[in-house]
């Protein structure tokens, strides 16, 4: 098992930033692919960004390239999102999801954190 916190987040005018924190325990968290995941009011989850097991590999949904940034760091059980020039539509509920070697869906989910950015 993989337990996985996240913090960071609040409200922010449109053009702000905000950096989200994921704390991660249990299974070794060098061994998982990270990943952000999040849900618009009132829409389905959607990805994010992710980073490989050693961070040199990020991927990020179009919506957000050039504006944000994943990291990790394996020695804190960290991972995090740096999100620059915020606007309205990245209001979400965010959330750190963990997967694990050789698996296709992120088994593991932390509680979220709400991220409202005004106009």
């Amino acid at each position: 098992q993989v337990q996985l916190v996240e913090s960071g987040g609040g409200l922010v005018q449109a053009g702000g930033s905000l950096r989200l924190s994921c704390v991660a325990s249990g299974r070794t968290f060098s061994n998982f692919v990270m990943a952000w995941i999040r849900q618009p009011p009132g829409k389905e989850r959607e990805f994010v960004a992710r980073v490989s097991w050693n961070g040199d590999n990020t991927y990020y949904a179009d919506s957000v390239k050039g504006r944000f940034t994943i990291s990790r760091d394996n020695e804190k059980n960290m991972v995090y999102l740096q999100m620059n020039s915020l606007i309205p539509e990245d209001t979400a509920v965010y959330y750190c999801a963990a997967r694990g070697p050789g698996e296709h869906t992120y088994d593991y989910w932390g509680q979220g954190t709400q991220v409202t950015v005004s106009s």
